[in-house]
């Protein structure tokens, strides 16, 4: 993962992990196109990020070996990603009130996954972009909308890798929706990009807040709805408890898993998670990684998934 013109003296940190960390495991949500995605390469015990911080782009190397992380970190956002490193490697996760053991699915995947950990990038701009892109297409044509926008509007990031940023905030608030149907993107899905990139600030804020407040600040935005939400809470604000509602297969997978019923709404996947309050957005990983599909029947759906927002 890294050049050797790049081991001159840089920022680095070094932290022990409470719990055991699988990163290609735990890092995977961030990931848009595979192993493709311009901006992150993950293995299970090494992670190459680019991002953009409040102090500027940063990319972060971190390696994990025993229990122990160590980081280094190039650009001017350096030190902010090196400060948040903890948190982006699941450190700050909290297993506390998680129960998995009345479920032998859930028992089985926890078991064979001792190495997920709900992470927090610390940033709502870190996913923002591919999750609007995620709405209502399947994850083919989300990954290739998203891989175009960060090769023509995006730049290369610092330090090794040959990695690139996404494109600044202020590029896609001033885009005009138009901009975007090249790279395959209809006019309501652009129109959310503008408007959320153009509030960003405030949906930042949400990261101070609790489950619910920061749930209304974030749907507070045209466009940003449960879906969306979601994976915001989960993956910038590390919410072990924020579920994707709205997804079209996750209802299903959840109910079969946990019910052994092959097709269920939101309404009941929420009903069967209950049990697991505070750790429902950690049963849905942990199913998503461990545990069975369920049953499909009739005409096979298109590749990726489709969801409202």
């Amino acid at each position: 993962m890294r050049s050797e013109r790049y081991r001159r003296r840089v920022p680095t940190t070094t932290f022990r992990l409470p719990l055991p960390v699988d990163l290609r495991v735990s890092l995977s949500p961030l990931r848009t196109g595979g192993r493709y995605d311009p901006s992150l390469r993950i293995t299970h015990d090494q992670v190459l990020r680019a991002s953009r911080t409040p102090t500027g782009p940063a990319t972060l190397h971190a390696r994990v070996s025993s229990g122990e992380a160590v980081c280094e970190a190039w650009g001017p956002g350096a030190d902010w990603a090196l400060e948040h490193a903890p948190g982006l490697l699941g450190a700050r996760d909290d297993l506390t009130g998680f129960s998995p053991s009345s479920v032998p699915v859930l028992a089985r995947a926890h078991h064979r996954n001792p190495g997920l950990r709900i992470i927090r990038s610390g940033r709502v701009e870190d996913v923002l972009l591919a999750t609007i892109l995620g709405q209502k297409v399947t994850g083919v044509e989300a990954t290739q909308a998203f891989q175009r926008i960060v090769r023509w509007w995006g730049e290369s990031a610092p330090g090794p890798g040959d990695l690139r940023l996404l494109p600044p905030a202020e590029v896609l608030a001033s885009r005009p929706w138009w901009a975007f149907h090249k790279a395959g993107i209809e006019r309501t899905r652009a129109e959310t990009v503008i408007e959320a990139f153009r509030r960003l600030p405030r949906m930042e804020e949400a990261a101070t807040m609790d489950h619910d407040a920061a749930f209304a600040r974030l749907t507070a935005v045209r466009g940003i709805g449960p879906w969306t939400a979601g994976i915001v809470q989960r993956l910038c604000f590390g919410d072990p408890d924020a579920v994707e509602v709205g997804d079209f297969h996750i209802p299903n997978m959840v109910a079969w898993n946990l019910a052994g019923e092959d097709r269920a709404d939101d309404d009941r996947m929420l009903e069967l998670l209950e049990p697991f309050r505070g750790h429902r957005g950690r049963v849905v990983h942990l199913l998503k990684v461990g545990g069975q599909s369920a049953p499909a029947y009739g005409a096979r759906m298109s590749v990726g998934t489709i969801h409202r927002l």
